[in-house]
């Protein structure tokens, strides 16, 4: 479990193909602090298993189901990436409960500058436009984002110059991809509905 606040950003420093895997090696610093074998980090939102680590990097299996999902099936060399490790229950939740398990991909359709903030505004896959609302909370290559508006089509957030500079959200441009994963509150509710009915 995560809180989409992301500590800092990474760089993919190697991928390594393993059939119907990959092997991916990220560079990174704060994230590795206290890091163990096993333990949990967010990469861009999907939450990937350390299998090995050492001062200025860790490497993680991505399986065929998550490069499927995620825009991680695009990582190479020198991308930069959003890292965060898993929460602590003694800490405080400062964005919203993440998964870290990626519900698709987004693409960016345009970017708005003002004064004081930048307006984002994303495509909806049709799938998932009826877990996202007004206010509600998303999240976007992991950071930890609230809905600014909501359409069957897109969806659109405010992002602060705090989170342009420390997130990889600074660098998009219009017609990347981004990692979403939609509110699982949501979901589950939509999934009891769904048992009730039956």
């Amino acid at each position: 479990m995560f809180t989409g606040i992301v500590e800092e950003q990474g760089q993919i420093a190697a991928v390594e193909a393993l059939g119907d895997a990959v092997r991916m090696v990220v560079n990174a610093r704060d994230v590795l602090d206290g890091t163990r074998h096993g333990d949990s980090i967010a990469v861009n939102g999907v939450c990937l298993t350390v299998v090995d680590f050492d001062d200025t990097s860790f490497s993680a299996d991505v399986m065929q189901e998550t490069l499927d999902r995620s825009s991680l099936a695009l990582a190479a060399p020198g991308v930069p990436v959003n890292l965060e490790r898993a929460a602590r229950l003694d800490s405080r939740i400062g964005g919203h409960l993440v998964q870290g398990h990626v519900d698709g991909t987004a693409t960016v359709l345009a970017i708005e500058p003002s004064e004081h903030w930048t307006v984002m505004r994303f495509t909806l896959p049709n799938d998932l436009g009826r877990y996202v609302v007004e206010k509600g909370s998303i999240t976007v290559d992991g950071v930890s984002l609230t809905v600014v508006e909501a359409t069957r089509e897109h969806f659109s957030v405010s992002l602060i110059p705090t989170t342009l500079s420390v997130t990889t959200l600074g660098d998009r441009r219009v017609g990347d991809r981004v990692n979403i994963e939609v509110d699982a509150i949501a979901k589950y509710v939509e999934r009891l509905m769904e048992w009730r009915d039956a």
